[in-house]
């Protein structure tokens, strides 16, 4: 071997000896997050593990470790069951709007039925109210305007009839007049 080869193998396995050293730090640093229940993301195991993301993105195992144990709820310091997570919260922020707005729609239907019971209690209380019995008198008003276009219909009836009746009479008529001048003329 000569003396090239040598030390091209001893930065070989220098490189591959300093690989491995952050390789232990970033489990490490793996570990020490799902103990604690920190935040596992590329960028804070890189922070803690003291090497750069670009180490984890050309390690895919590392990689996939980091995403594995991101995607499963931390937990709580202490072995207590899982911790709040990101995801978890968003999803309970959510949650949380969604009722904000339903109860803001409920709030507001029951305040529009309260503002139109108070509003018929002063109406009545005041005297400027309608009788009690509008309803009835909406029954009646409907059966009024129900006869009226009856009645109406009648007229026209009626108005046809007299119509044609006139029409009649001045044709009787034209005939009489005719039947005079034929008889004059005769004469």
């Amino acid at each position: 071997m000569t003396p090239t080869d040598r030390a091209f193998q001893a930065i070989l396995e220098g490189r591959r000896a300093d690989t491995g050293r952050r390789r232990q730090r970033v489990l490490a640093a793996l570990a020490k997050a799902a103990k604690d229940g920190s935040e596992t993301s590329v960028a804070a195991i890189a922070r803690r593990a003291g090497v750069d993301r670009t180490f984890l993105y050309r390690h895919r195992d590392l990689l996939g470790q980091i995403h594995a144990q991101a995607a499963e709820p931390p937990t709580v310091p202490g072995g207590r069951g899982p911790a709040v997570s990101r995801a978890s919260l968003r999803a309970d922020l959510a949650a949380a709007d969604a009722r904000t707005a339903r109860l803001a729609a409920h709030i507001r239907r029951l305040e529009g039925r309260l503002s139109e019971v108070l509003g018929e209690q002063v109406w009545r209380e005041s005297g400027i109210g309608g009788p009690d019995d509008t309803e009835q008198l909406q029954a009646r008003i409907t059966t009024l305007e129900q006869q009226v276009v009856d009645l109406e219909l009648k007229l026209q009836d009626r108005d046809d009839d007299l119509a044609a009746a006139r029409a009649a009479n001045r044709e009787l008529m034209a005939q009489l007049n005719r039947g005079a001048e034929l008889t004059g003329k005769g004469r």
